[in-house]
């Protein structure tokens, strides 16, 4: 889906007309109706309001053009998994369970990866074959690779 396909449908679900949503984000209601269109699209600043407005991710409103991986525990990211930061906003780089409240929930890939075993292993996947690939996975990810 496109972006002005995305923002129409988020629009017309919150039951508010171009002006409306235009006095939302401190733009005109031509600006609206040209990324309705596809004639323009948002500028940053203008996506971080429609993202609290709508409560949905910038990746989301831009059609999800790449596909977001928790930088913690390399889950994939969606609206629903993505972290938050203090003030509302999402941070894209993190799941809600690695990093909430401007904190994070591990200490260590230590600590992380047995949670991971504990929780995620099945008699499909077992223990041995989750820890193999979390310990894989977790060091190359940006917050336990800052080198």
């Amino acid at each position: 889906m496109e972006t002005k396909d995305i923002l129409l449908k988020l629009r017309t679900e919150k039951g508010l007309s171009q002006e409306e949503l235009a006095e939302k984000v401190m733009v005109t209601r031509q600006a609206v109706s040209r990324w309705e269109t596809g004639e323009t699209t948002p500028n940053v600043e203008t996506l971080k309001l429609l993202s609290k407005l709508f409560d949905v991710s910038i990746n989301t409103l831009l059609g999800s053009p790449r596909q977001l991986y928790c930088q913690c525990c390399g889950m994939p990211l969606d609206d629903t998994t993505i972290s938050k930061d203090p003030n509302g906003d999402f941070n894209e780089e993190y799941c809600k369970w690695c990093y909430h409240d401007g904190e994070f929930t591990y200490t260590s890939k230590e600590q992380l990866i047995d949670f991971c075993v504990e929780h995620m292993s099945s008699d499909a996947w077992p223990k041995e074959q989750v820890r193999a690939h979390m310990e894989a996975v977790v060091p190359n990810l940006k917050h336990w690779n800052k080198n």
